[in-house]
C-alpha cells in the first residue's frame, strides 16, 4: 500500500508542467528529475546608464525530493548541485513571463558544463517553471541605497532533461 501511495505522489510531482513553446525541450530529450525549490533571488541597487535599478546578483535555493527532503542547491552561475556530488552550470536559452503576478520568469537553460558522476551528469536542459515570488522590487533603489542588497523569497520547480531518450 505504501509503495502505491509513494508512486502516486511522485507521479503527481514529476508530471510535466505545460510550458510555452519557447521553453520546450527537443522531442528527443528525456525527463530525468524534477525538484521543487525554495529560496531567495538576490538583487543589488545600482546605477545603470544614469538610472537607479535593482540588478539581479544570484539565486540561493534548496532543492528537495518528492518527500520534501533537501537534496541539493541552486546558486550563482547559474549552478545546480545535488548531494550525490554532481553539479551542472547552465546558460539561459529562453524565458517566458510567469502566469503568476510578481513571479520570476520561467526559463529554459542549456547545461554548458558538469562535474562529478552524480544524477545530473547526463543533464542537457533545465526548465524553471511554476515560479512564485522572486521579482525585483519596483521601488526603493536610489543614490541613498546604492549597493544595498535585498533577498526576495521565491519558489520554483527545476526540471532536468537528458539530451536523448534511452
Amino acid at each position: 500500500m505504501w509503495t502505491m501511495i509513494f508512486a502516486v505522489v511522485w507521479t503527481a510531482r514529476a508530471a510535466p508542467t505545460e510550458v510555452p513553446d519557447a521553453l520546450r525541450v527537443p522531442d528527443s530529450a528525456a525527463l530525468m528529475e524534477r525538484h521543487p525549490a525554495s529560496g531567495v533571488q538576490i538583487y543589488a541597487c545600482n546605477e545603470v546608464a544614469g538610472s537607479w535599478t535593482w540588478t539581479h546578483l544570484r539565486p540561493e535555493a534548496t532543492l528537495v525530493d518528492a518527500d520534501g527532503h533537501a537534496v541539493g542547491h541552486h546558486g550563482a552561475g547559474p549552478t545546480w548541485s545535488l548531494d550525490d556530488g554532481g553539479s551542472v552550470v547552465g546558460r539561459k536559452l529562453a524565458q517566458a513571463e510567469a502566469p503568476v503576478a510578481d513571479a520570476v520568469p520561467w526559463l529554459l537553460v542549456e547545461v554548458v558544463s558538469s562535474e562529478g558522476q552524480g544524477r545530473l551528469a547526463g543533464a542537457r536542459f533545465i526548465q524553471r517553471v511554476a515560479t512564485k515570488g522572486g521579482r525585483a522590487p519596483t521601488s526603493g533603489c536610489g543614490p541613498d541605497s546604492a549597493g544595498k542588497e535585498v533577498r526576495i523569497p521565491y519558489t520554483a520547480d527545476y526540471v532536468f532533461f537528458s539530451s536523448s531518450r534511452m
